[in-house]
């Protein structure tokens, strides 16, 4: 079990914990009655994807000794026009800097986060189609990158 909780700070504002102690906003717009004052709810949900399947991935690359530099994981998601505005897709996009990067241990750690580690990975895979899409770059130094290869791949999903 896991618990996690939100309190009230006044209009649409809240503070969210959970107990591992840590605490966020959470607010929305001023069209709704907001402040823009923290995550909306939903983006949480996307961050918390981000976030459980980037900690799979950099960890197996590391395990895989590879030479990162530079790490992001960014989702992208497409929401139903009506209430209530469910997630209807998503992309998952990699972003893996470093020097002599290996494709086949990039993809390798991506499977492996989507069928057998990241949890919310797979829940929302049984919801929704999930993309995953990952980029390679050369690290060259001084902020520079080269571009090895960019690919979309697919996974089967267990269950």
């Amino acid at each position: 079990m896991m618990d996690a909780a939100v309190t009230w700070r006044g209009k649409m504002s809240f503070t969210g914990s959970s107990e591992s102690g840590f605490s966020v906003p959470l607010g929305t717009s001023p069209e709704v009655g907001g402040d823009n004052d923290g995550f909306k709810p939903m983006e949480l949900l996307a961050t918390g994807l981000a976030g459980c399947t980037a900690m799979d991935v950099i960890s197996i690359l590391g395990k895989k000794r590879q030479d990162v530099t530079g790490f992001e994981v960014q989702v992208h998601s497409e929401r139903a026009e009506e209430h209530p505005k469910v997630f209807t897709s998503m992309e998952i996009e990699y972003l893996v800097s470093g020097h002599g990067i290996d494709e086949a241990a990039v993809q390798r750690a991506i499977e492996l986060s989507a069928v057998r580690y990241c949890p919310a990975q797979a829940m929302f895979s049984r919801l929704m189609p999930i993309r995953l899409k990952y980029h390679i770059f050369e690290d060259e130094g001084d902020g520079k990158r080269r571009v090895v290869v960019s690919r979309e791949f697919s996974v089967a999903q267990p269950g």
